[in-house]
C-alpha cells in the first residue's frame, strides 16, 4: 500500500511550510479543478448526444476528449503545485461518471451487452460497500493505485473505439475488434484493481482493530 488514507484525527504538522501546504490543499478554484469540472460537464452532454438526437460522431468526440484528458488535471496539478483535496476527489469521480454514463448509454443503445455492464457495475458496488465500511472506521477512500488508473485508461480508450465501430460502418470490423479487446482487458484490470482496494481496506481495518485493542 503506497500510503494510508487520512483520518479525521490525524495530527497536522505546524510551521510556515505546512500552512502553505494546507492552504494549497484546501483550494477550490484552481486550474486542475476547473479542468475536472469541465470533464464533469461533458458527462451529461455525452448522454444527451448519444441518447437524444443520436449524434454519434459528436458524442464520440466528447467521449474521446473526456477520456484522453483523464491525465491532464493531475499533470497540471503537479506541474503548478496546485494539488488539492477537492481535486483528488474530482478526478476519480469524473472517471467513474464517464464509465457509468457510457455503460448506461451503450446498454440502452445495445452497443454493449447488459452482461458486460453488470460485470462493471458489480465491481463498483463492491467498492462502494468497502468505502462505507472504511468510513465507519474513520478512513477516507484509499489512494488511487496505478492498476486502477490503468484499468480506467483502458476502458476510456475502449468506449470511443466501440462507439466508432457502431457509428461508422466502414470501421466496424477493425474498430470492433480493437474496442472489444480493450474492453475485456479493461474489465479484467478493473476487477483486479478492485481486489487490490479490498486488500487495502482489510489491512486498514485490521490495523485499526489491533491498535484499538
Amino acid at each position: 500500500m503506497s500510503r494510508r488514507p487520512a483520518r479525521a484525527d490525524d495530527a497536522q504538522p505546524t510551521g510556515g511550510t505546512a500552512a502553505q501546504s494546507q492552504d494549497a490543499a484546501t483550494r477550490v478554484l484552481t486550474i486542475p479543478n476547473l479542468i475536472s469540472f469541465a470533464r464533469l460537464l461533458g458527462v451529461p452532454l455525452f448522454l444527451y448526444l448519444l441518447l437524444g438526437p443520436h449524434a454519434d460522431v459528436a458524442a464520440l468526440v466528447v467521449l474521446a476528449v473526456g477520456g484522453t484528458t483523464d491525465w491532464v488535471d493531475g499533470y497540471v496539478a503537479r506541474r503548478l503545485r496546485q494539488v488539492s483535496r477537492l481535486g483528488e476527489l474530482l478526478d476519480p469521480t469524473a472517471d467513474r461518471l464517464y464509465i457509468l454514463a457510457t455503460l448506461v448509454g451503450f446498454t440502452i443503445r445495445e452497443i454493449v451487452p447488459w452482461e458486460f455492464t453488470a460485470a462493471l457495475l458489480a465491481r463498483e458496488l463492491v467498492l462502494l460497500v468497502s468505502l462505507v465500511v472504511l468510513r465507519r472506521y474513520g478512513y477516507g477512500p484509499p489512494p488511487v493505485h496505478y492498476l486502477g488508473k490503468t484499468a480506467t485508461f483502458v476502458l476510456l480508450a475502449a468506449f470511443p473505439t466501440l462507439l466508432l465501430a457502431d457509428a461508422v460502418p466502414g470501421a466496424a470490423t477493425a474498430a470492433g475488434a480493437i474496442g472489444w479487446g480493450l474492453a475485456w482487458w479493461g474489465l479484467v484490470l478493473y476487477w483486479a484493481a478492485g481486489v487490490f482496494y479490498l486488500i487495502q481496506a482489510a489491512r486498514l481495518i485490521r490495523t485499526f482493530r489491533r491498535e484499538a485493542g
